[in-house]
């Protein structure tokens, strides 16, 4: 994916100045970005991204992804909390696929933790 490229999160913003950033290393500042940088690691299969925003204590210990899913959209529902001077939020979205034929919608409502200066994936719940 290029720079200029639309960012897969749906932000609007080029993939170079959204969430290229995060996925190259530079820890987002709140859980919404966090989360926003995660459905485009699954969008563009960045394995890696996924496994190291996990929280240790949460963390699978492998992380295998579907290459046949497409992710193709992602909507926020609602944000509770989880900005740079938090250590907690709440990010609820619904993170459309599609899969040979069939298509759906995974609804999630995701924790994350601010802990040693940084945004973490703890959990979520699919609604």
């Amino acid at each position: 994916m290029r720079d200029t490229d639309p960012c897969p999160c749906g932000s609007g913003e080029p993939f170079g100045g959204c969430c290229a950033p995060a996925l190259r290393g530079t820890p987002p500042a709140t859980a919404q970005a966090l989360m926003r940088s995660r459905y485009t690691a699954f969008a563009v299969g960045d394995a890696r991204y996924l496994s190291e925003s996990w929280h240790p204590g949460t963390r699978p210990d492998s992380l295998d992804l579907d290459e046949g899913l497409r992710w193709t959209g992602l909507e926020i529902v609602e944000v509770d909390a989880g900005g740079p001077d938090d250590t907690r939020g709440v990010v609820e979205f619904r993170a459309h696929w599609r899969e040979g034929g069939a298509s759906g919608v995974l609804h999630e409502r995701s924790r994350f933790v601010k802990q040693s200066g940084r945004w973490w994936y703890l959990d979520g719940r699919v609604r």
